[in-house]
């Protein structure tokens, strides 16, 4: 039996040290009286391993731990007050800069793909979700008349399904133009959706050697320049293969290189796509596929919305939503690390619920991770 929390031992993944250094790089310890950088992370990391769902629950809940706090490097549980008002005032950008490091320190311990693909190139899928809003509370998020929004975009490793950036922007922002800001490697290979259909954005990716597969609209306007063959095991579902230049009124002059349009038949939904891309190596099947596994960032995003508290928030200014939104990215890595690690196949919903049942719970992680359901040994004595 372990002397402290499971809670205490997944916040002792978190590497300290670089927490202070982060703080320390961006001054959030200045003013800091009693509440410092990493109780105010411990404390919103609760949250989203509690599922608590206002600031009354996150203070209420480490005070319930009183005696086990010491284990997490608090000194006291904080009051409402306090954590509201760091979440008003401790700039996001610190959480922001600890999910990237945090992404970085645990490197090949965190996935949630059992894919991998097998590309010399970075493989990414680019894609945004959208959390909903009041827009009488969140007055600066507007949306529609009614609703108010906020946007993440986010760029989501194939091999890990994690994101390796993401930027959050009202509601309103365009998938398009929020993508200009993304900050791709030379070489990657980047897949998105029809959203992102923008011939100034892949003008710009063309220019930094980034290949893109992107969906396009039926009524696209091009030339044909050639024909490609399809080998005779070519994937069953890609109808043509061909090299094309764009001959709309716009689009002809934002993107003027031959571009390769593929046509591919879904078979389950019976409707045709049409794929764009400047790779003209790859087979037009292997195109297909990482279109199809696009799908990815949707199980991602529904991951992140059905476990973790990102669609109501315990504050109301944008660096309150932030900073939720960060301790949310920051808490599934931390589960993604314990599945890794876990010697027992658990589904990600499951973990994530069974894990917060037990939150102050005293037994050695590992032992209930890799055996959660081996009931305890008889003993000798009973008849």
């Amino acid at each position: 039996m372990a002397k402290i929390t499971l809670f205490a031992q997944v916040i002792q993944k978190i590497p300290k040290e670089l927490i202070k250094s982060l703080a320390k790089k961006h001054g959030t310890d200045k003013y800091a009286k009693g509440f410092n950088t990493w109780s105010h992370l411990v404390s919103m990391v609760f949250c989203q391993f509690a599922d608590c769902v206002s600031l009354r629950e996150i203070s209420n809940g480490l005070h319930s731990a009183n005696g086990n706090l010491n284990h997490l490097g608090i000194a006291r549980a904080p009051s409402k007050s306090n954590i509201a008002y760091q979440n008003g005032h401790r700039s996001c950008a610190f959480f922001r800069d600890c999910y990237y490091a945090l992404l970085d320190y645990f490197g090949q311990q965190v996935s949630l793909s059992g894919r991998k693909f097998r590309f010399k190139n970075a493989v990414y899928v680019l894609d945004s979700t959208v959390i909903m809003l009041c827009a009488e509370v969140y007055d600066w998020a507007r949306y529609t008349h009614a609703k108010g929004a906020v946007k993440l975009h986010t760029l989501l490793n194939f091999n890990t399904l994690f994101p390796e950036y993401v930027h959050i922007s009202d509601g309103k922002a365009g998938d398009n133009t929020a993508a200009r800001n993304v900050v791709v490697k030379q070489g990657s290979i980047v897949v998105c959706d029809r959203g992102y259909f923008d011939t100034l954005l892949l003008k710009l990716w063309d220019s930094m050697k980034v290949f893109f597969v992107v969906r396009v609209k039926d009524n696209l306007l091009y030339e044909r320049i050639e024909e490609r063959d399809l080998p005779d095991k070519a994937h069953p579902e890609v109808l043509i293969d061909e090299i094309v230049r764009l001959t709309g009124n716009e689009t002809a002059e934002q993107y003027a290189k031959p571009i390769r349009r593929i046509a591919v038949y879904n078979a389950l939904h019976h409707f045709t796509m049409v794929l764009l891309t400047n790779n003209m190596t790859l087979a037009a099947g292997t195109i297909a596929d990482l279109y199809k596994a696009r799908w990815d960032i949707e199980i991602f995003f529904r991951n992140l919305k059905q476990n973790f508290h990102i669609k109501s928030f315990v504050g109301t200014s944008p660096n309150a939503l932030e900073i939720q939104i960060w301790t949310a990215l920051i808490t599934i890595l931390l589960f993604a690390v314990l599945r890794q690690q876990a010697t027992y196949k658990w589904h990600f919903s499951n973990l994530v619920s069974s894990l917060r049942l037990n939150t102050f719970t005293k037994i050695d992680l590992y032992l209930w991770i890799n055996e959660p359901f081996t009931p305890p040994p008889e003993n000798e004595n009973d008849t």
